[in-house]
């Protein structure tokens, strides 16, 4: 697995990549082991953290939440016991869950619920 995991790169920021350029929200954050591009969990609406997967072939994802360490390997559809990554290790305390504050629309939850899967 030695590609699918860099410790040394930092993560790609503090949001997910997509979203921000989208002006998009998202539920969870989820770090690339491999490249540290941040996107959006499969809870989220747009499922960017998958979709980087399924495009760049780097299966093994960590959490980017505060107070949580576990690895994804998409791949296995299994955890992963992955190294310590380059700092930050997760997302700014401050921001809210689901994020980023100021963009989550107040319904975010009917939202979700509605969603086509």
């Amino acid at each position: 697995m030695g590609e699918a995991v860099d410790p040394s790169v930092p993560p790609s920021g503090t949001g997910c990549v997509e979203c921000e350029a989208a002006g998009g929200w998202w539920v969870h954050l989820r770090r690339c082991a491999a490249c540290g591009h941040i996107g959006c969990c499969d809870d989220s609406l747009m499922r960017h953290a998958a979709a980087h997967w399924r495009e760049s072939g780097h299966p093994i994802i960590r959490s980017f939440e505060p107070g949580e360490d576990w690895f994804w390997d998409y791949q296995t559809d299994q955890y992963y016991d992955g190294p310590d990554l380059a700092p930050p290790e997760c997302r700014p305390s401050e921001e809210t869950t689901p994020g980023p504050r100021g963009r989550v629309p107040t319904d975010w939850m009917e939202i979700l619920r509605n969603r086509a899967d």
